[in-house]
């Protein structure tokens, strides 16, 4: 009888559901929200009207990037960085051009402080109010996104392991990067971010392998290695990074429709919480129906039994052979039943599962075997590896088609 690991009999069904080994998606969203449920321009708008607050707090230095050498005063939100004209100038062309300038005399009161557009706000070097003789500008950004930023300058990017807690970094940099041109750090971090949110079947591969580790050592449900694909996908289109996009959109259709819609506890809120346009919403609907669609299709494509590229190598019938795909397309056919009650499909993973049977041809049964109840398969059956590697380069082909359909099936313009 055969059997794969992604298609547990009934009786491996735990009480609370799960089966191993993971069988996507994730339990829960994968961590609390690193994205505030406000939107870019929401938080630039509160900024900007704080601005204007005469209740504002006194501002404070920040500890680490303030050199009693800089040449300008950068004040985001309530924290001064006393930093360097040059060294912004030198990655920056948006504040190499605002330097360069002219300037009003300290003395000369009569003189607006200089005014340059960026985004959708003014920015104003401010040369009459000065600090410690240091003339201010003030950013329309968040302190922590400027720290980041800055700290990326002049130390050089430290990316970490593209958990949640290095996402929150890097999307800051990614934000003011994008935002005042800093090309080069844009790309190292895009770069970065593309290791989790690959454009490559094998890339993609490699960001599950990792997944599935880190779940082994924390227990099932419990792995929080990457953040919410919701954020990925507001982030992407809030610095125009649509490369982004299919492997965010893809991670977040595996998850059900309560955990996207209800879900709304210590574990972060749900995706309706969160400011992903109606276009996006849509598109997520779509790309789980057609995911549903292709594990169809699949599972049909696997149970004809004329199939050439699975049996194909027979001279004739095969009896244990065809009885064998039968029993597994079965197997799959009742997983797959429970998982879209469940709303929740994994298309590429049950491609690659049914492309790796549990049972070794060949080999002699071994303990692990007596857990499904089943004993080893025949000698007659045993003996047949072309159909074990035709089953392999057939799946193989599958994955690689459904991954290039993934822009496709999310309507995504990649």
């Amino acid at each position: 009888m055969m059997q794969t690991s992604y298609y547990p009999t009934p009786i491996m069904i735990s009480a609370n559901g799960h089966y191993p080994p993971r069988s996507p998606p994730p339990n829960r969203l994968s961590c609390k929200s690193t994205h505030s449920p406000r939107s870019s321009l929401d938080r630039h708008l509160q900024i900007a009207a704080s601005a204007g607050d005469n209740a504002l707090p006194e501002p404070s230095k920040h500890p680490d990037l303030w050199f009693c050498d800089g040449s300008i005063i950068l004040r985001a939100e309530d924290t001064l960085f006393r930093v360097h004209k040059s060294q912004l100038a030198r990655h920056s062309p948006f504040f190499r051009d605002l330097f360069s300038l002219p300037q009003p005399s300290a003395d000369n009161t009569t003189s607006s402080p200089t005014v340059v557009a960026s985004g959708n706000a003014p920015l104003q070097i401010d040369t009459i109010n000065e600090i410690e003789a240091c003339p201010v500008l003030r950013l329309y950004d968040t302190a922590e996104d400027v720290e980041n930023l800055l700290t990326a300058l002049y130390d050089g990017p430290n990316f970490g392991k593209n958990d949640p807690a290095d996402f929150r970094m890097v999307s800051g940099i990614l934000r003011l990067s994008t935002k005042y041109l800093v090309d080069s750090l844009r790309t190292k971090a895009l770069v970065h971010l593309s290791r989790a949110w690959p454009t490559s079947l094998k890339g993609w591969d490699a960001r599950e392998d990792l997944a599935r580790a880190d779940e082994m050592q924390s227990g099932l449900g419990m792995s929080n290695i990457y953040p919410s694909p919701a954020d990925v996908i507001i982030l992407a289109r809030e610095i125009n990074a649509p490369s982004l996009l299919p492997s965010a959109f893809y991670d977040l259709s595996r998850y059900h429709y309560t955990q996207l819609f209800e879900q709304d506890d210590e574990s972060g809120p749900s995706i309706a919480h969160l400011p992903l346009s109606n276009a996006d919403l849509q598109r997520l609907g779509l790309g789980k129906e057609a995911s549903q669609h292709a594990i169809t299709t699949l599972i049909r494509s696997m149970g004809s039994h004329s199939h050439p590229l699975l049996l194909g190598h027979h001279a004739q019938s095969h009896r244990s052979c065809r009885r064998d795909f039968s029993e597994l397309v079965a197997l799959a056919t009742q997983h797959y039943l429970f998982d879209r009650e469940r709303g929740c499909t994994d298309p590429l993973y049950v491609a690659e599962e049914l492309g790796q049977p549990l049972y070794d041809f060949g080999q002699a049964s071994g303990a692990d075997d007596a857990r499904f109840g089943e004993p080893r398969r025949s000698a007659e059956v045993s003996e047949c590896e072309a159909c074990a590697r035709a089953l392999a380069m057939w799946t193989t082909r599958e994955r690689e088609r459904m991954w290039k359909m993934i822009p496709l099936w999310f309507r995504l313009d990649v």
